[in-house]
């Protein structure tokens, strides 16, 4: 098994989970030479006979890629390596992401497809679905690979996995949070009113294995978040947790929106209709996918203004993934406020 980004929060979680299977062996594919290190002497200690290959590499590097498929033959890919964090790929760094997250699919899958292998799972966001932002336009562009390649591919299964935010994953806001706390506050939401969905990364990589079993041609699986959570509400609970007092011992300060954040995350396209699986916490979308041509021809073309600046980036991205709507302007954003009590 190859997992993609495995020094990750989702792909390190994947290798341990996948590990109890003693599969022959998991091929840990990921760009930083230190989360690759750091999962490889996790799963040392707790799986001591399993058979690791780390391996730094990256996705854009098909000479690289090429090299470890021959070597090592892995039958199944799970591909969690992206950019994700949604300000940073927005303001400065929009090439990036479309070159990593979409141009990078493109190339492990081209490659994963001329070794036959039996099953490529692709997880994919929340952010996907009617994105405002970079990153989440990138992930939709992969998931309409992944559909488009499942309908010529002659032996390899792909599919998608759809969900939304882990607890505790890099980057993520209960990081952020006791960092704060520790620190003596204030805890920053960016909204009163901003919600995120989430699950623990144990149960996503449980789900994500699940439902990439039950893949047969081209599916887009969504997990079955729940309710989504009130960001402020968790920083009020966090506070409470620790003995403190909203507005007294901690403050919790109000930002503003980021570029490209939404005040609430989707789960499913307009254009979806999500079905019912065997495994009451895995849904299952029907919508019509793209052929492979056309989603070729929206990779070269965003491939081709890939020089020409961030905003001609997004022109290019909101024409190769319709649903996606770009803001320019960021200056709506409400000046930083201070909530003082509960």
């Amino acid at each position: 098994v190859l997992v993609t980004g495995g020094g990750g929060s989702i792909g390190s979680e994947l290798c341990r989970q996948i590990a109890r299977f003693k599969p022959g062996q998991i091929i840990i594919y990921e760009l930083s030479e230190f989360a690759l290190y750091r999962v490889t002497e996790d799963l040392k200690r707790a799986f001591p006979e399993q058979r690791l290959v780390p391996i730094v590499g990256d996705i854009k590097d098909a000479a690289r890629l090429q090299e470890i498929f021959e070597r090592h033959r892995p039958t199944i890919v799970y591909h969690a390596a992206a950019y994700k964090h949604v300000p940073i790929l927005e303001e400065n760094n929009a090439w990036q992401a479309v070159r990593n997250n979409a141009w990078g699919t493109r190339v492990l899958a081209d490659v994963a497809s001329r070794f036959d292998i039996e099953r490529f799972v692709y997880i994919s966001s929340d952010k996907a679905v009617n994105p405002t932002n970079v990153m989440g336009a990138t992930k939709r562009l992969c998931e309409l690979e992944i559909q488009a390649l499942a309908q010529t591919s002659r032996s390899t299964v792909f599919a998608a996995v759809r969900f939304g935010n882990v607890l505790g994953s890099h980057g993520s806001v209960i990081p952020l949070f006791r960092r704060q706390l520790r620190s003596g506050g204030p805890l920053t939401v960016t909204h009163p009113d901003i919600t995120r969905y989430f699950m623990t990364i144990p149960e996503a990589a449980q789900l994500v294995i699940t439902a990439g079993s039950m893949a047969q041609a081209g599916e887009i699986f969504i997990l079955e978040m729940g309710k989504p959570v009130r960001i402020y509400d968790l920083a009020v609970n966090l506070i409470k947790l620790s003995g403190l007092r909203v507005g007294r011992d901690i403050e919790v300060v109000f930002t503003g929106l980021r570029p490209g954040e939404k005040l609430y995350e989707e789960l499913q396209m307009h254009d979806e209709d999500l079905h019912p699986t065997q495994n009451p916490s895995i849904l299952v979308s029907t919508a019509p996918p793209p052929t492979r041509l056309e989603v070729e021809d929206k990779i070269a073309r965003l491939m081709a203004c890939l020089s020409q600046g961030g905003e001609q980036i997004k022109r290019e991205l909101a024409r190769a993934v319709p649903t996606y709507h770009p803001r320019f302007d960021n200056s709506t954003n409400p000046s930083p406020t201070v909530r003082t009590a509960d």
